[in-house]
């Protein structure tokens, strides 16, 4: 026979009401689960678009490294002076360096996403078109134009792969570990590509670029679409916050310290390895595969510590790390030199993914800008002082030469001491998807009903998770 609830009590809600709300509740713990996958670097639903563009930027930098990768074969096949062939390298690397700014203040005040896929061919282009013709003019041009188009891909990408990570750490040093695998990888696919046919066979190197672009089209439309319906809209229309110009000089001169130190070992940690070790050539390739490989680690590593403790206190950690690190690659000889080559590529890489994301935060009104320095500007003074090293090395020794690295990062240490953790925009936006999930939108026969279910001993049943719901009804 029916029963009346006691008083004070509401009427229990109807069974058909209460499954409606298990399944409400069970939808927001599954959305809630995934924003925390996302925000752990884990794979979810960002992890397509990320990887995505990932790959896109491991083609892109490939041409980054090509040019260098080219140098021994000009002057072997087209007798090229060591002034000649510096130059072709500087007009790619140097050109693309101060462009890169400048295309993230275009992109800072108009989106271009189209220049994804069209900047990846005309890095490719470039350097495909680069040993067709023996003229030092024309070859000089296409160099040029690659360096354009690398300069014109990296702010926008960073600025998409920031959309597609949703704040995450980690993810963007996936990103970030794409362009330094393309750029360790280009003086693998130079040789092959040489050694089928020459610098006649440059042409094939378009391979990259075609599927770079169609990796950037793909990726595109997925962050595209996601940012039209999904929770990322509300932070693409949320207003900017203040930027903060004084943070992001100090960060962008201990960039330029770290790019001197990387730089500098780059060129000449081959060399000084069959040096200090007494071997030979492997002695020197192996120290510069180490340097590389400590890298594509650290990129990763750096994503993961960062979402522990931060990134201002994991960048000034790395700097302080590498002091000691450079300090032994100069002076300890021996075997023992491959340790402290490993320590000082962690040291190098591990803040570098941070640096781009840093920037954005010190300047959320010019992300384009941020990243076209943090990716560019800064880089390019690691190669005009590279020259600078060499000349030392002439007059002195190349210990004496790379001495004075000891004390660059020491240096980018005092700049960041002062610097605080920026705000990141994410943060708030996450907080208006959470709420947002819990309560989803129902239609007006969901919400009649609603109106006339019990109130709050309903709704708390309905927000208990759902095995404790079910203890709740019997079911």
């Amino acid at each position: 026979m029916p029963t009346t609830p006691p008083p004070g009590r509401a009427a229990p809600p109807g069974r058909s009401d209460l499954s409606q709300r298990i399944h409400q509740s069970r939808r927001s713990h599954r959305s809630h689960r995934s924003r925390r996958s996302e925000a752990s670097g884990a794979p979810g639903p960002s992890g397509s678009p990320l990887l995505l563009l990932a790959l896109g930027h491991a083609c892109v930098d490939v041409y980054q490294g090509s040019v260098a990768a080219l140098v021994p074969f000009f002057l072997a096949e087209r007798a090229y002076t060591y002034a000649a062939a510096s130059g072709i390298v500087l007009a790619a690397s140097l050109l693309s360096s101060v462009a890169q700014p400048l295309f993230g203040a275009l992109t800072d005040k108009w989106p271009m996403p189209w220049l994804l896929p069209v900047s990846t061919l005309a890095g490719g282009v470039g350097v495909a078109l680069s040993g067709v013709s023996g003229s030092y003019a024309l070859t000089l041009t296409v160099v040029a134009v690659s360096g354009i188009g690398v300069a014109a891909y990296h702010p926008e990408s960073a600025r998409m792969a920031r959309v597609a990570s949703r704040g995450s750490h980690t993810a963007m040093g996936w990103f970030s570990l794409g362009g330094n695998l393309g750029f360790a990888t280009a003086p693998l696919a130079v040789s092959a590509v040489v050694a089928t046919g020459g610098l006649h066979a440059s042409p094939l190197l378009i391979v990259p670029a075609l599927v770079g672009a169609a990796l950037c089209l793909a990726a595109l439309r997925t962050v595209n679409a996601r940012t039209t319906t999904g929770r990322s809209a509300s932070a693409a229309t949320r207003p900017a916050g203040k930027d903060d110009w004084p943070a992001f000089l100090r960060m962008s001169g201990a960039i330029v310290c770290r790019s001197i130190v990387f730089v500098g070992l780059s060129a000449f940690i081959s060399l000084y390895a069959r040096q200090r070790t007494g071997g030979g050539e492997i002695a020197g390739t192996a120290a510069l595969f180490v340097l590389y490989l400590g890298g594509a680690i650290g990129t990763v590593a750096g994503g993961r510590l960062a979402t522990r403790y931060g990134r201002v206190r994991v960048v000034r950690w790395s700097y302080a790390l590498t002091v000691p690190a450079v300090a032994g690659i100069v002076l300890v000889p021996g075997p023992l030199l491959y340790l402290f080559v490993a320590l000082t590529s962690a040291g190098l890489y591990v803040p570098f993914s941070l640096h781009v994301t840093l920037g954005q935060d010190y300047l959320p009104r010019r992300v384009g800008t941020a990243s076209g320095v943090t990716l560019g500007l800064t880089v390019s003074v690691g190669g005009i002082a590279s020259p600078l090293i060499g000349a030392a090395a002439d007059a002195t020794s190349l210990q004496t030469a790379l001495a004075p690295l000891i004390a660059l990062p020491a240096l980018g240490w005092l700049l960041l001491r002062t610097l605080h953790e920026p705000a990141m925009p994410e943060a708030a936006t996450s907080e208006v998807s959470m709420s947002e999930a819990a309560t989803p939108a129902a239609d007006p026969a969901e919400a009649a009903a609603s109106e006339a279910a019990a109130p709050d001993p309903a709704r708390a049943v309905a927000r208990a998770p759902h095995r404790d719901t079910a203890r709740t009804t019997g079911t």
